[in-house]
């Protein structure tokens, strides 16, 4: 699976990231993940839209196996603006997952304050001395197994929102950092292959942001990606999408 441009004009680059793509960004080199991510397009997409990394500027980032929208900035002043949303929370980002078990009562927050495990550098922890951290969540369906949640993370803390359902007992399907056994005990053959996906099932869906002059349209979304769509389709979930 290739990444996939959603949207482009003048201001804005929205890209539907591809699964195992790095967005990790260095001081010595800022421009790299804006270059891997281009990469991971078609040439005849970037040559249409004539999008090159050193006029680019990424406005945030995903976990190299998330999938999803990604903004990149074409100006200074739009790169400024959009980050600014970011900080007041005034961009609203929805993701949809796939986990295991069904979360009980089906919508809530999950608040832990979340820090990093000194054990492992990989990951982070809920740790009641970290940093608050808030997730909301919403059961969009549920199947053997396995429930369809959308989630929106009010703060922006690394690895948040696997880190928040991991401790809710509910690990997303495919995280092998944050969860355990890949199928739970899964013994039909015709759910093993979808609850054994490729990467973790973790998609940045739809992103909206506050309507101004310099930004039109304010509402974005990203297709699934194919082993995301095959698990929903196997578990009869996708009509649980048309919200």
């Amino acid at each position: 699976m290739a990444s996939s441009l959603v949207y482009c004009d003048e201001r804005l680059v929205v890209i539907n990231k591809q699964p195992g793509l790095s967005l990790v960004t260095s001081r010595r080199d800022p421009q790299a993940a804006a270059g891997r991510l281009l990469d991971s397009l078609s040439p005849e997409t970037r040559e249409a839209w004539g999008l090159q990394a050193a006029s680019l500027r990424l406005v945030h980032r995903l976990d190299a196996g998330t999938t999803g929208l990604v903004l990149l900035a074409r100006d200074a002043d739009t790169h400024r603006e959009l980050v600014g949303f970011l900080n007041r929370r005034l961009m609203s980002k929805t993701y949809l997952a796939l986990v295991w078990g069904h979360p009980a009562p089906p919508s809530g927050d999950y608040e832990w304050p979340l820090g990093p495990d000194r054990r492992d550098r990989r990951r982070m922890k809920a740790d009641p001395d970290g940093r608050p951290s808030l997730s909301r969540y919403r059961t969009l369906a549920r199947g053997p197994h396995v429930s369809l949640l959308a989630l929106h993370p009010v703060t922006g803390r690394t690895h948040q929102l696997r880190v928040h359902l991991a401790h809710a007992g509910h690990w997303i399907v495919g995280d092998d950092l944050y969860g355990g056994t890949r199928h739970r005990g899964v013994r039909e053959t015709r759910l093993r292959a979808v609850l054994n996906p490729p990467h973790i099932l973790l998609h940045a869906w739809r992103i909206e942001l506050p309507a101004t002059p310099r930004l039109q349209p304010s509402r974005f979304e990203a297709p699934l990606p194919p082993a995301f769509d095959a698990a929903l389709e196997k578990l009869e979930m996708t009509g649980a999408l048309l919200l």
